[in-house]
């Protein structure tokens, strides 16, 4: 993994949500205390991503951020020049679908967040990436009625998120709290 840019002084940060809802209330729980200790998040939704949120009921959480922007196409909103010029410490993706994983492994980029991904790669800005496809077995998850239920990791999800590792200036998290030690 490469070591992130410590040469950020700001306290902005781009937060991409796809359409995962494994843990996705971990993520909004991270962002929620990364706030506290005094950054400044954009949140950008992909087009699913608004969906889950309101299965989830975290609309209401997620609004409390700087500002939420829901993806209308590749790029739009803009944020890929703010990515690419410094204007924020680093953009994180968490939770990522296996879709949004394989699309950035394979330099699609047609959606908000795949797009932001791409450009933002070959600038100095860090990538941070939760892919929800990340470890080998079954995991235990939650629906958005609180009803638990098991999921098998596909092996063509675990090759891509390991793809994802050696991809310049992108960062894979084990899970949504490692950011604590980052940030």
């Amino acid at each position: 993994m490469n070591e992130p840019n410590k040469n950020h002084t700001n306290n902005k940060l781009a937060w991409g949500i796809t359409g995962a809802g494994d843990k996705l209330e971990e993520s909004v729980k991270v962002m929620k205390e990364l706030k506290e200790k005094g950054y400044l998040i954009d949140v950008f939704l992909s087009k699913e991503a608004a969906t889950v949120l309101k299965m989830y009921k975290l609309c209401d959480e997620i609004k409390t951020f700087e500002s939420v922007k829901k993806e209308k196409g590749p790029n739009s909103p803009f944020v890929v020049g703010p990515l690419q010029t410094g204007e924020y410490k680093a953009l994180i993706v968490t939770p990522a679908t296996a879709n949004t994983v394989a699309k950035i492994v394979y330099g699609i980029a047609d959606t908000l967040i795949t797009n932001a991904v791409s450009q933002t790669s070959k600038s100095e800005t860090p990538i941070y990436i939760y892919p929800v496809d990340n470890e080998p077995g079954t995991i235990e998850t939650s629906a958005p009625n609180g009803r638990k239920f098991k999921l098998k990791m596909r092996k063509t999800d675990l090759e891509n998120t390991n793809k994802l590792k050696e991809i310049e200036n992108i960062h894979v998290l084990k899970n949504p709290d490692s950011l604590a030690d980052i940030f």
